[in-house]
């Protein structure tokens, strides 16, 4: 997870499109030709994917985009610390 590529995410594309390309990379990653390495750089593409559209839900629910942003990292990181 990488919060300036979930801010970029976030800024530049609706939550629709995010979804829709999350939606394409889990179709991919279920293809038997997929390597180790190439699911890790998809699971990483994900993880920042769907931050983005969290963050996008979270602005959507009246926190401000930097709010937005700040929360999200802080509860990843709580949940990380558990």
């Amino acid at each position: 997870m990488k919060l300036p590529v979930i801010r970029h995410l976030q800024r530049n594309n609706d939550q629709e499109k995010l979804e829709n390309t999350i939606e394409v990379l889990e179709s991919f990653t279920e293809h038997r030709s997929v390597s180790d390495e190439e699911m890790d750089v998809i699971g990483e593409l994900i993880t920042n994917l769907c931050g983005a559209v969290e963050v996008h839900q979270m602005i959507k629910n009246g926190d401000s985009s930097i709010d937005a942003a700040n929360n999200f990292a802080k509860k990843v990181m709580g949940s990380i610390d558990r």
